[in-house]
């Protein structure tokens, strides 16, 4: 069973300016609920008990909305996705959790996705688990986007490196294990650094996500998130 999670809330949200310049972005409303919002009550609904979240710009916000559903690591600095995680290990425990991106923003298919990730995650094999979603479904996808990752046999993720393009990018969800934290660096770094690692030992692996997953880089996919969550809520 996870019973913790992470969510990372620690970003400056600087492309989404002039909206993060008093709002944090995990905190900008997504047809009337913030996106952290929408992934807490989904991980209390699952039946997390151990949530984490790191708070940096403008952390008090968010500190005043969590309202003690969360444990809060405040970074006098900012630490990476990586070092912000490594830096939560005492609070997170000793077994597998889930991480999931502050501004992760997604609707349900046939089964609640915490439930696809727990399920098909095994111990043995994996340090991390990452969710994935088709290029051409995202939504929000700006012109610029390559692509995170090719999808292998038997369910291995590889890293689309020097490759002009990929299928599949990385949908701000993973179940990562403690081990992957082995021989890190301290201070800031990447998630991506470790998944790397992993990767090379054949240890990375990744599923592909059956519902929308929105893309919220830019006020218009703001705005289209607004108007296609506000017509059927997710």
């Amino acid at each position: 069973m996870i019973d913790s999670a992470m969510i990372l809330a620690a970003g400056r949200g600087e492309r989404m300016r002039p909206l993060t310049d008093k709002t944090p972005k995990p905190l900008i409303p997504v047809a009337g609920m913030s996106m952290l919002e929408r992934s807490l009550d989904r991980l209390i609904a699952f039946g997390i008990t151990n949530i984490v979240i790191n708070v940096h710009y403008l952390g008090q916000q968010i500190i005043d909305r969590v309202q003690g559903r969360a444990h809060i690591i405040v970074e006098d600095r900012l630490l990476g996705t990586g070092g912000s995680v490594k830096n939560a290990l005492p609070v997170l425990g000793n077994k597998p959790f889930f991480v999931v991106n502050g501004d992760g923003l997604w609707r349900e298919a046939k089964e609640p996705i915490l439930t696809r990730l727990k399920n098909r995650w095994d111990d043995e094999r994996m340090d991390a688990f990452l969710l994935i979603q088709s290029m051409h479904k995202v939504i929000g996808r700006e012109p610029k986007d390559r692509g995170d990752y090719f999808l292998e046999p038997r369910g291995r993720l590889r890293h689309r490196g020097t490759a002009p393009l990929s299928p599949y990018v990385f949908a701000s969800l993973s179940i990562c294990s403690p081990r992957l934290f082995r021989d890190s660096p301290d201070g800031p770094f990447s998630l991506l650094e470790l998944w790397n690692r992993a990767e090379a030992e054949g240890r990375l692996y990744g599923t592909i996500h059956d519902g929308d997953w929105f893309h919220i880089g830019t006020a218009e996919a703001l705005a289209t998130a607004e108007r296609i969550l506000g017509q059927s809520p997710g």
